[in-house]
């Protein structure tokens, strides 16, 4: 599957001057929504990420994703799984489950974003469904920036990644941008317009 083709025919695959989730700055921006918009995209999407699950034999009681970017993509890999789906949200800088949402003792959880960055939001979300009892059992998302590792890439985790080694991460395909710390970005020091967020915390 060429997803980053669904991406490009989506106008999803943005060029410039961005500020990431995790702080940090890139020239790339992948924005989901868009390939998202189109409910169909979303089925072949998903339906291809759930037949990479399913192969492995995990056994999935629940998809959890964190609001907002996640959801999208979580819901539909539920659908693809036939599972049910809840999500987290932040309350004051914390990652909660609210809206009535339980997690029974041990239920194996999959934490599903539209992209896998650092693992940092994933990883809130993660910390929160075990506080709650939940079993944390993998990670999923439509892209993976290629700084952690995914099951079938030969790309090797980087110092940046945050999501833990013991546990699977499922990704269609890996994206490899550049990432500056905004105390080191050519971008900014080039004089390029100011970095912005284009994502579910911005524009």
């Amino acid at each position: 599957m060429d997803v980053k083709k669904y991406y490009t025919d989506a106008n999803a695959l943005l060029v410039g001057h961005f500020l990431l989730s995790s702080g940090n700055h890139s020239d790339h921006y992948l924005q989901s929504a868009k390939v998202l918009e189109n409910p169909k995209i979303g089925e072949i999407l998903a339906n291809e990420l759930a037949q990479q699950i399913r192969k492995t034999k995990i056994k999935i009681d629940c998809i959890c994703s964190p609001a907002l970017g996640g959801i999208l993509a979580g819901y539909e890999l539920a659908r693809a799984l036939q599972t049910r789906f809840i999500f987290t949200e932040r309350v004051e800088g914390e990652m909660k489950l609210r809206r009535g949402f339980e997690i029974n003792p041990n239920e194996k959880i999959l934490i599903c974003e539209d992209i896998i960055t650092t693992g940092g939001s994933a990883l809130e979300a993660a910390k929160c469904i075990e506080s709650q009892g939940g079993q944390v059992i993998a990670y999923a998302g439509l892209a993976n920036r290629g700084f952690c590792q995914r099951v079938g890439s030969t790309l090797e985790k980087k110092p940046e990644c945050k999501l833990p080694e013991n546990i699977p991460l499922f990704a269609l395909e890996d994206f490899i941008f550049n990432m500056y710390d905004p105390k080191d970005c050519p971008l900014c020091k080039n004089g390029t317009q100011k970095a912005i967020k284009p994502g579910s915390r911005g524009h």
